[in-house]
């Protein structure tokens, strides 16, 4: 009977272990569509997690639901933003719950949230973004809730709170958050112990009051959730190092909340001071010796509603005090503290601080302060006076300032203000009140965001009720002098009002080095994690976005990069991260340069864009010191001689504030005075020079040549122009890219004369006077690299085409000179009016001759039959006569001499 009851009860054993197993795979679905739909039909909001997991056997006889990848996103009016997320969310519960019905609630006995992000925002019409219950009516009791908190325990890790009032410009900020509450809250009445530590930020009006500070909080509290009271019975705080006790209660009312809250410090120990100062900044202060003390008390009494903060008051004091370091070799003594800060309408614009007295000394000298600040949380009225005299070397001897930050030279100043932000806020400067007067001498400043040591041997500044008059900066940096006065016209707005400076200023120097003013901002990029490549740190120079200022600037010697300039003058404005550029002028290459432009470092990418003129530039030294001149023009730098230009170009800078050169764009006109060429210097002539053999390059004629040039993307682009050499003029065009890639061509008008000794013989021959200035187009193309060009020419070509046309024209000039003499010949053989009848014999006999040749070739008949006798002797007379005749008409037009022709005994009529 035994064995079967112990059999009977292994079995059920196996059963309960294996529904235990297998039941949260049945069970999964139910859970995560029950969790979703309960939440869902509740709010006014979408919730959703990425999975669910339910354990019954690792806490059995409670179920455990862990929740991954939590998201709660708000509808309209805050459509989109997250309220709520996080990695994972831990419930506990009983296994019953399990089978409640849908409509039911859930109670849970257990919670952890790990790695949340809470963001609550009010937005400026006051609707805040957690205010998403569905209205379903009147409640009447808590089994109307989804879930019931009947809480035994707590957790929250690592998790941020967000709480970011538009309306009223706050932000508070809760990060690195742990905290853990344990206790039965299923009772109307228990103790819950709780632990807390975070950092906390706090930012009201642009102003940080608190960044990341250290808050850690042990409270033991009395819960009482039938009158919804809280009350604080044991309990220490520690802001920073400041350990502080309080006790009190917070009860929830339907309406409001009541507040009731004392607190002080644990000790009266002047410690305390140092503990509120952030410990990065107070360093380690156990050590630190001290006298005196140093107390914080105050209450917080009152309701909370939409209307109403509670009332309070904090007293801070310290009388006599003092603390030394041990590390350094000064104290700080007769240290005065009396500050109140108060609220007594519950209002929050009624908040004042009073700070009555604040002084200290070190060795003798002495800080005093007094000032009165009034509706702090609405139009802030304040007035102050400060006097003191300060030697600030002293105060790194006394207190462990940051290492980079080494201060000198004696302060003095007696400043009284009063003001409120309403007037500051409207820039009516006018309508505030301060003066007094500030100095400084022998001060040096060093930063690691300030390249080189600051020396100002002089500063006087005089306070206005609407300006301040900076009547002396006089001092270095590096290799830059610079004495400066001026106003500055809202230093108020600028302290006060997240304004930028806005001011007018004059500026003198006998050296002043660019690089010595160059503020550097250091960009950290995102570290590779597939290749392990650490992170790089990229420094990149900007032009400070809080100056609003106009400089009149003047400068004996300006250095930028190789460049000297000298004799600088003109005036530099300062807005919005951009300098501009007027009226300016300088000395450089033995020559005058004036400009204008502008500088901006707005985006990512820096930009500029310029434009220059160029007075009498030596242009060794200019194409020597000026990458811009060495791509733009690189053939330029073998000439000797001055230079006019004006410039216009534009592009982007690269970090150190140097030209992109391939990203200018621009135009430059350009005149050259030039006395020399360097051709022996130069591959691009020395080929030339071997192409053409007529020309020495050394002797071209530059004087007054002027040309302009155009350039963008990379690609330099030449109007055509024309040199002389001697009586060859010689035609320039083309193009060549940044990295002198060439594509260019010249065309000379070479004289004939320059061709060769046929063509020289050929036009004497011709023996023409319009052939005299006779030319022929001849090509160089110039191609390759500047230090490797290639060239080749038409020349040959050229000279054949020019050879055949010169044979042409003798040829014509020939045929044209035996047709004159044929038509000459011809018009004698036809014979004008004779001048006389007594012509002589010659004539007579010519005229008869003519006629007895014309009158054979036309084939006339005999007067008479009856002359046979003289028949053979008049045949061959016509024969000689015709021969003659041809033989002097061709060999006048072939220039030949007249041969003898043997007369032939034959005859033909």
């Amino acid at each position: 009977m035994k064995k079967k009851i112990a059999k009977i009860t292994g079995l059920i054993l196996v059963l309960m272990i294996g529904v235990l197993i297998a039941a949260p795979f049945f069970l999964k679905g139910k859970i995560t569509k029950l969790i979703k739909e309960k939440v869902n039909t509740s709010i006014n909001a979408t919730f959703d997690f990425a999975d669910a997991d339910l354990s019954l056997f690792s806490s059995f006889p409670n179920a455990t639901v862990i929740l991954e990848d939590i998201s709660l996103i708000n509808k309209a009016p805050f459509e989109g933003d997250t309220l709520f997320a996080s990695k994972e969310v831990q419930l506990k519960m009983s296994v019953l719950e399990l089978f409640k019905d849908a409509n039911a609630p859930i109670e849970l006995t257990y919670l952890k949230v790990d790695g949340a992000q809470l963001n609550i925002t009010y937005d400026t019409a006051e609707n805040a973004n957690y205010d998403i219950a569905l209205d379903k009516g009147v409640e009447t009791k808590e089994t109307d809730s989804n879930f019931l908190l009947k809480l035994q325990e707590y957790e929250i890790v690592n998790s941020n709170v967000v709480y970011h009032d538009l309306a009223s410009n706050m932000r508070l900020e809760i990060s690195e958050m742990n905290h853990t509450g344990t206790g039965d809250l299923s009772l109307d009445k228990s103790e819950l112990d709780t632990q807390t530590s975070a950092l906390v930020s706090f930012e009201m009006e642009s102003t940080n009051y608190l960044n990341k500070n250290p808050v850690q909080l042990k409270a033991l509290i009395g819960v009482d959730l039938k009158e919804s009271k809280y009350t604080f019975l044991k309990n220490e705080a520690l802001v920073n190092q400041l350990a502080l006790v309080f006790d009190g209660f917070v009860k929830m009312n339907e309406d409001n909340q009541e507040v009731n809250i004392t607190f002080k410090t644990a000790s009266s120990d002047f410690k305390n001071f140092l503990a509120v100062i952030p410990e990065t900044y107070s360093k380690n202060i156990e050590n630190v010796k001290t006298s005196g003390n140093f107390t914080v008390e105050g209450a917080f009494t009152g309701v909370v509603d939409d209307l109403h903060i509670p009332k309070f008051k904090i007293d801070i004091k310290s009388d006599n005090a003092s603390f030394k370091y041990p590390d350094l070799p000064k104290s700080v003594s007769n240290v005065h503290i009396d500050t109140e800060i108060t609220n007594t309408t519950g209002i929050t614009e009624d908040t004042f601080v009073d700070i009555r007295r604040l002084s200290f000394m070190i060795d003798q000298d002495k800080f005093n302060m007094v000032a009165n600040i009034k509706d702090l949380m609405g139009n802030t009225k304040v007035s102050a006076h400060i006097d003191g005299r300060m030697n600030l070397a002293n105060i790194s001897q006394a207190y462990p300032v940051p290492s980079d930050l080494n201060l000198k030279g004696m302060l003095t100043a007696d400043i009284s203000t009063a003001f409120d932000m309403a007037t500051v806020e409207k820039k009516q400067y006018e309508n505030t009140k301060t003066s007094g007067k500030l100095t400084l001498q022998g001060f040096e400043y060093k930063s690691a965001e300030i390249p080189n040591l600051v020396k100002l041997e002089n500063t006087s500044v005089t306070f206005n009720p609407k300006t301040v008059t900076l009547n002396e900066l006089k001092g270095t940096t590096g290799k830059t002098d610079f004495d400066v006065t001026g106003t500055i016209n809202n230093l108020l707005g600028f302290m006060f009002n997240d304004e930028n400076v806005e001011g007018n200023f004059n500026l003198t120097s006998n050296t002043f080095a660019l690089n010595d003013i160059m503020v550097a901002e250091t960009l950290e990029e995102k570290s590779d994690a597939k290749s392990k490549t650490p992170a790089k740190r990229e420094e990149k120079i900007k032009i400070p976005s809080f100056l609003d200022c106009t400089i009149n600037a003047t400068a004996a010697n300006v250095l930028y990069d190789n460049l000297t300039l000298k004799n600088v003058s003109g005036t530099l404005k300062i807005k919005d991260e951009k300098a501009e550029l007027s009226n300016m002028n300088s000395s450089i290459f033995d020559g005058k340069m004036a400009f204008s432009g502008e500088v901006s470092t707005k985006t990512d990418t820096p930009t500029f864009a310029m434009k220059l003129g160029m007075d009498s530039f030596r242009i060794g030294e200019t194409f020597k010191a000026l990458e811009l001149f060495k791509v733009l023009a690189p053939i330029a730098n073998i000439l000797q001689g001055t230079l006019n230009s004006d410039i216009v170009l534009s592009g982007n800078l690269k970090d150190d504030f140097t030209p992109n050169l391939a990203s200018l764009s621009g135009n430059i006109l350009a005149s050259l005075f030039t006395e020399n060429i360097d051709s022996e210097n130069s591959k691009i002539l020395s080929s030339l020079d071997g192409a053409f053999n007529f020309i020495d390059f050394k002797k071209l004629n530059l004087k007054e040549l002027k040309t302009a040039l155009t350039f963008e993307d990379g690609i330099v682009k030449v109007k055509p122009f024309t040199i002389n050499y001697q009586d060859i003029a010689i035609n320039v065009a083309g193009s060549h890219t940044f990295d002198q890639k060439l594509n260019y061509a010249a065309t000379l008008d070479v004289p004939a004369k320059y061709l060769g000794k046929e063509i020289s013989s050929l036009i004497a021959k011709i023996d023409d006077t319009s052939l005299e200035g006779l030319t022929i187009p001849v090509t160089a193309n110039i191609g390759g690299q500047y230090s490797s060009p290639t060239v080749s020419t038409d020349l040959t070509s050229g000279v054949k085409s020019l050879t055949s046309k010169l044979i042409e024209i003798e040829k014509q000039k020939l045929l044209n000179q035996g047709k004159d003499k044929a038509k000459s010949l011809i018009g004698g053989l036809l014979g004008g009016d004779a001048k006389t009848k007594d012509s002589t014999s010659q004539n007579t006999t010519g005229q008869e001759a003519v006629k007895g040749v014309l009158g054979g070739l036309l084939g006339n008949k005999p007067k008479s039959q009856d002359t046979t006798a003289t028949k053979t002797n008049t045949t061959t007379t016509k024969k000689d006569a015709i021969k003659e005749a041809a033989s002097g008409v061709l060999g006048g037009f072939l220039n030949k001499k007249k041969k003898d022709t043997p007369v032939q005994k034959d005859s033909v009529n």
